[in-house]
C-alpha cells in the first residue's frame, strides 16, 4: 500500500522548505521517473472509500427484526402442521413490511463518491519544464501546479506565486466571499479559513493567477480527511427508531413468554398438541401489530409530502418524525439565516453618517442621514456631493455587473462589487449612465499585494478613482472630501473611530478616494498612487439576516428548540447577524473561535456548546466535535450545511440538513434533508410538521394496540379455559393488515393542533408508550375483548355456528372501532366540541364553531365498511379466512356495540386526550 503524507502545516514553511522537502523545482517542476516513482509510493490522487452493501443483503437485513422472528416462526409452525395457506399468508405479512422497509432505506450511500467527483479534474502541471494538461488524478506530491481564473483545485497546494488570486473556499470552509491569497508563511495556530497560502483541493479560482506545489493528494487533502471521518461516524437512529426498537423488543419478551405459558398450560390441562399450536399461534399473530410498520411509513410519507409543499425535501423517512424531536438546530450563517448576498448597510462621509435600506442586490430601497440615532427621510434638496462622489466611485471603480430576472437580481462578478452597485442605484445613480459619462480609459485590478483597486476615467477631466482595504488607502490619503463636497484635512483618528464603529456592528468596511490627473493622462500605474489621493469615505457591508429567518427563530426558541449558530466567518460579522436574530440566551452573544475549541477538553466542549450561542471560523473536524458534544447532553440535533466541509457533522447529526439550491453534491448527499429555498423558516415549518406527524403517529398507535390488546386477551383466556377460540390466526391477520391500515392511514392527514409550536420538544427519553397511552391501551383493550367474547358466545349458542359467531364478533369489533376512531380524530373532537359549544351558544345566543372537515377518514371508514361486506359476503373469503355470510338481523346486531363505544372512548378521552 502506498505511503500517505500524513503533515498538515505547510502553511508554516517558508518557499524554499517547501520545495525542498518535496525534492521539486519550481522552474522545471518533476522528471518523468520522479512522478513514476512517487505513483509508487503515493497512489493515485483519487478518494477511496468503502464499497455500500449490495441491494441483496439490505433486503434480507429488513427480515432482522425482532417482530418478525415470530412470525416467521408462526408460518413456519403453521407449514409443518400442513396449514400451508395460513402460512403463505403469514409469511406474505413479513415479506410486505421487509419491502416496505427496504424501499424506506434504499437511499443510495453516495456522499464518498461525491466527494471523489468534487475533485476530479484536468489541470496545468509543470512537468520537465513544459506545461501539461492531465487529469488531476495523476497528480503526485511535488508536482508544480499552474492555477489560472475558473479553474477547480485539484490537490491541496502550497502557494508559491500569486498574481491578483482570489480562491471561493465557501466549500471548505463557509467563508462567504473568495479569499485573497498571498505566499507569506504563517502561524502555526492559523486556522483553516485563513490559511492564505493555501488551496485546497475542491475550490475554485475567481481570479487571477497562481503557482503552486502538491502538498497532499487523495485521502490526504482536507476534503480526503472529510471523507475519512464520514466513513468513521457512527450509524445514529432517530428517536422514533430508537423508541420502536426497544419496545419491539420488549413484546417480543412478552410474547414468547405468554405464548410458551398458554402452550404449557394447555397441555398441561389435556388439550391436543394440534389445538394449542392454532391457540399459541393465533395468541402471537394477535399480539404483533402487523399493520404497524406499514402505518408508521404510510405516515413518515404523508408528513414528506407535506413538508416538499413547504420547501424541505425528506431523502430518509425517520428524518420526519427525528425533525419534531430536535432540541438544537445548528445553522451555518451564509444563505440559511441571511440573504446570501452581500448589502449596504452603512456609509460614512465626512463626518456623517447615512443608513442605507433594503437587502439583497435589489435597487429598491433608500439612503436616509443618521442623526441623533434617528433617520431623516431621504434628501429634499438632492444627494449631497460628498455622499454622491463616495457611490460614484463604488460604481466605476468595479467589474461586475447586477442581473435581473423576473423578481429576483443576482450579481456578475464579485458580490461586495455587486453590493455598492445596488447601493448607488438606490440613489439613483446608473453604471450604464455613469459607463458613458465617464468611460473608463485604464484600470489597475485588484492585488492583494496592494489591497487596492484603481480606475481612470475620461470626462470634464480624467480622474482615477480607488476603493480598498482601509489602511491602504488611508496612507496614501493627504485630504479629504466633507457632506457638502469641499477639500478639508485628512482626519485619520476620526475615520479610524468610523471604522471601529461599522466594523463593531459586524460589517466589511471598504475605503473610497480619487484624484485628478492632468488631461494627458490616459494610463494609471500603482506609482500614480502614492500619495496626494482625496478619502471620500467608507462603505460597510454585510450578508443580512432574511427577515422570515428571524422570525423562524423566534418560533423555534418559543418552541423550546434552542439555535446555535456555526460558521465559517469572521467572529464579529457572525456575532452582529446572532445578535440581530436574536440567537442568544442572554442579552450579549457569547461567542467562540476555532482556536478557542481547539484548547477546550472533550468534557469542557461539552458545557461550551451548550453555553454558546455562535462558533466562529470553524473547521470541519470542530463542527463534527460540536454536533457530538451536544448529542453527549443528550440534545437531538439538526444541523444545517452546503459545503463538503459541513458533511461530516451533517451526517453525524439525528438530522442532516442541506441546502437544495446553493449547496455541494457532498453535502446534499449525505444529508437527511434539503431546503430547496435554503431558508431558514423553512426548518421551522418542517420542525411543526415534524411535531404533527408524531402527533399523528401517536393517534395510530394509540388506535391499533388496543386491538391486538382485545385479540390478544380473548385467544389467552379461551385457550386457558379450553374453549373454542372466538377469532382464529387468519382472521387476526387480516384485522392487523387490511382492516387497521385502511381505517389507520387517514389518520395520518391529519392536521396540526393548535399551539403545536409553543409546546417544548418531545423528550427523547419517553417512551413510545407512556403511561396515560398505556392505560388508555389497556382499558380500550379491555373493552375489545369483552366486545368479541362476548359476542362470539352469544352468537355461537344463539346459531349453533361456530363460522357465523366468529364472524359476528369480528364485525361487531369492526363496528366499535368506528367510534373508537372518531374519538381520537379531529373530526370526532370537534364534533363533540361544536355540540357542546352549541348548547351554550344556544343559551346565549352565541354562535357555535364549524366542524372540521375530515374527507379523508369518511373515505378510510367507508372503504374499511366496504372491505368487511367482502370479507364475510364473499364466498372465497369465506373460504381463505372460515367466515360466514351474514344475515341483515345479524348485521344490524354486530352494530349495537358502537353505543357502548361512545362512553368508553369518552373515559379513554379523559385518560390520555389524544
Amino acid at each position: 500500500m502506498p505511503v500517505q503524507l500524513r503533515s498538515h502545516s505547510y502553511y508554516q514553511l517558508s518557499q524554499q522548505e517547501v520545495i525542498q522537502h518535496f525534492s521539486s523545482n519550481l522552474e522545471d517542476g518533476l522528471s518523468a521517473e520522479e512522478v513514476a516513482s512517487r505513483y509508487e509510493r503515493y497512489g493515485w490522487n483519487e478518494l477511496q472509500f468503502k464499497p455500500g452493501k449490495p441491494a441483496w443483503l439490505r433486503f434480507l437485513l429488513q427480515f432482522h427484526q425482532p417482530l418478525l422472528y415470530i412470525l416467521l416462526l408462526a408460518g413456519a409452525i403453521k407449514a409443518i402442521l400442513g396449514s400451508w395457506t395460513n402460512a403463505s399468508v403469514i409469511w406474505g405479512v413479513t415479506v410486505i413490511n421487509a419491502v416496505i422497509g427496504y424501499v424506506q432505506e434504499a437511499q443510495a450511500e453516495g456522499a464518498i463518491a461525491s466527494l471523489a467527483k468534487s475533485v476530479t479534474t484536468e489541470v496545468n502541471v509543470l512537468r520537465e519544464r513544459q506545461i501539461l494538461r492531465i487529469p488531476s488524478q495523476d497528480l503526485v506530491p511535488g508536482d508544480v501546479v499552474l492555477l489560472a481564473s475558473g479553474d477547480k483545485v485539484p490537490a491541496d497546494l502550497r502557494l508559491l506565486k500569486v498574481r491578483n488570486l482570489q480562491v471561493d473556499e465557501s466549500a471548505l470552509t463557509g467563508e462567504s466571499v473568495p479569499v485573497d491569497k498571498s505566499i507569506k508563511s504563517l502561524p502555526p495556530d492559523t486556522p483553516l479559513a485563513e490559511r492564505t497560502n493555501m488551496a485546497y483541493a475542491g475550490s475554485f479560482v475567481t481570479f487571477g493567477q497562481g503557482k503552486g506545489i502538491v502538498v497532499a493528494t487523495a485521502n490526504d487533502t482536507e476534503v480526503g480527511q472529510i471523507s475519512q471521518s464520514m466513513e468513521q461516524r457512527v450509524s445514529l437512529t432517530t428517536p422514533l427508531t430508537r423508541k420502536f426498537a426497544k419496545f419491539s423488543r420488549t413484546l417480543l419478551y412478552a410474547v414468547l413468554t405468554l405464548a410458551t405459558l398458554t402452550f404449557a398450560i394447555g397441555l398441561g390441562q389435556g388439550e391436543s398438541w394440534l389445538y394449542m399450536f392454532e391457540a399459541t399461534v393465533a395468541l402471537a399473530v394477535s399480539a404483533i401489530p402487523e399493520g404497524l410498520p406499514a402505518v408508521v411509513t404510510i405516515t413518515l410519507a404523508i408528513g414528506v409530502n407535506r413538508m416538499a409543499s413547504r420547501h424541505a425535501i425528506i431523502r430518509k423517512l425517520p428524518a420526519v418524525e427525528a425533525l419534531g424531536s430536535a432540541t438544537v438546530i445548528c445553522s451555518d450563517k451564509t444563505g440559511t439565516l441571511t440573504e446570501n448576498q452581500m448589502t449596504v448597510q452603512s456609509i460614512y462621509v465626512g463626518d456623517k453618517y447615512y443608513a442605507v435600506s433594503g437587502s439583497g442586490y435589489s435597487p429598491k430601497g433608500e439612503i436616509s442621514q443618521a442623526l441623533d440615532g434617528k433617520l431623516e427621510s431621504p434628501f429634499e434638496d438632492g444627494l449631497p456631493p460628498g455622499l454622491e462622489q463616495c457611490l460614484v466611485a463604488g460604481i466605476l471603480c468595479n467589474d461586475s455587473q447586477l442581473k435581473q430576472t423576473g423578481e429576483d437580481w443576482s450579481v456578475v462578478g464579485d458580490p461586495t462589487e455587486g453590493a455598492l452597485i445596488a447601493a448607488a442605484a438606490k440613489a439613483s445613480l446608473s453604471q450604464s449612465s455613469l459607463a458613458v459619462s465617464q468611460p473608463r480609459l485604464d484600470a489597475i485590478p485588484f492585488e492583494s499585494q496592494y489591497q487596492y483597486m484603481a480606475t481612470l476615467h475620461d470626462g470634464v477631466a480624467p480622474i482615477i478613482y480607488v476603493k480598498g482595504s482601509v489602511e491602504s488607502l488611508m496612507s496614501r490619503c493627504s485630504q479629504m472630501m466633507n457632506r457638502d463636497g469641499e477639500i478639508i484635512a485628512f482626519e485619520r483618528a476620526q475615520i479610524e473611530q468610523a471604522v471601529a464603529i461599522m466594523a463593531r456592528k459586524g460589517l466589511r468596511v471598504l475605503a473610497f478616494a480619487k484624484k485628478k490627473t492632468g488631461s494627458h493622462q490616459h494610463s494609471i500605474d500603482h506609482e500614480d498612487l502614492e500619495t496626494g489621493l482625496i478619502f471620500l469615505g467608507l462603505q460597510g457591508m454585510i450578508d443580512p439576516p432574511r427577515p422570515e429567518a428571524i422570525a423562524a427563530v423566534h418560533a423555534c426558541q418559543a418552541a423550546g428548540i434552542q439555535v446555535k449558530m456555526i460558521t465559517g466567518d469572521h467572529i464579529t460579522t457572525a456575532q452582529a447577524i446572532a445578535g440581530k436574530m436574536g440567537i442568544a440566551k442572554t442579552k450579549s452573544v457569547l461567542a467562540f473561535e476555532g482556536r478557542q475549541l481547539e484548547k477546550i477538553s472533550a468534557r469542557e466542549l461539552a458545557q461550551t456548546v451548550e453555553d454558546g450561542s455562535v462558533f466562529a471560523r470553524v473547521a470541519p473536524a470542530q463542527k463534527l466535535r460540536l454536533v457530538e458534544a451536544l448529542q453527549s447532553k443528550g440534545e437531538i440535533v439538526a444541523m444545517t450545511g452546503d459545503g463538503v466541509n459541513d458533511a461530516p457533522a451533517l451526517k453525524q447529526a439525528d438530522i442532516g440538513i442541506a441546502m437544495g439550491k446553493g449547496g455541494t453534491e457532498v453535502a446534499r448527499e449525505s444529508a437527511d434533508m434539503l431546503l430547496t429555498d435554503d431558508n431558514f423558516a423553512s426548518i421551522e415549518a418542517a420542525v411543526e410538521e415534524g411535531r404533527t406527524v408524531y402527533q399523528n403517529l401517536r393517534k395510530a398507535i394509540a388506535f391499533l394496540l388496543p386491538v391486538n390488546g382485545g385479540e390478544s386477551m380473548t385467544i389467552l383466556i379461551s385457550a386457558l379455559l379450553a374453549r373454542d377460540l372466538p377469532i382464529l390466526s387468519l382472521q387476526v391477520l387480516w384485522l392487523n393488515m387490511i382492516n387497521s391500515i385502511t381505517m389507520t392511514v387517514p389518520l395520518a392527514f391529519e392536521p396540526k393542533s393548535k399551539g403545536m409550536m409553543q409546546q417544548p420538544p418531545l423528550n427523547p427519553n419517553q417512551p413510545l408508550l407512556t403511561r396515560k397511552l398505556l392505560m388508555r391501551i389497556l382499558a380500550v383493550s379491555l373493552f375489545n375483548w369483552i366486545l368479541i367474547f362476548g359476542m362470539f358466545e352469544w352468537a355461537k349458542s344463539t346459531t349453533g355456528d361456530i363460522a357465523v359467531a366468529r364472524t359476528m364478533a369480528i364485525q361487531s369489533l369492526v363496528a366499535a372501532r368506528v367510534i373508537y376512531l372518531l374519538s381520537i380524530s379531529q373530526l370526532g373532537i370537534s364534533l363533540a366540541n361544536y355540540l357542546r359549544c352549541r348548547a351554550t351558544a344556544i343559551a346565549r345566543g352565541a354562535v357555535a364553531e364549524p366542524i372540521a372537515k375530515a374527507p379523508i377518514l369518511i373515505v378510510g371508514i367507508i372503504a374499511a365498511g366496504i372491505l368487511q361486506i367482502v370479507f364475510s359476503q364473499s364466498g372465497v373469503m369465506n373460504t381463505l379466512f372460515e367466515t360466514a355470510p351474514l344475515t341483515l338481523n345479524q348485521w344490524l346486531i354486530c352494530l349495537l356495540p358502537m353505543l357502548p363505544m361512545i362512553p368508553m372512548a369518552i373515559v379513554a378521552y379523559f385518560i390520555d386526550p389524544p
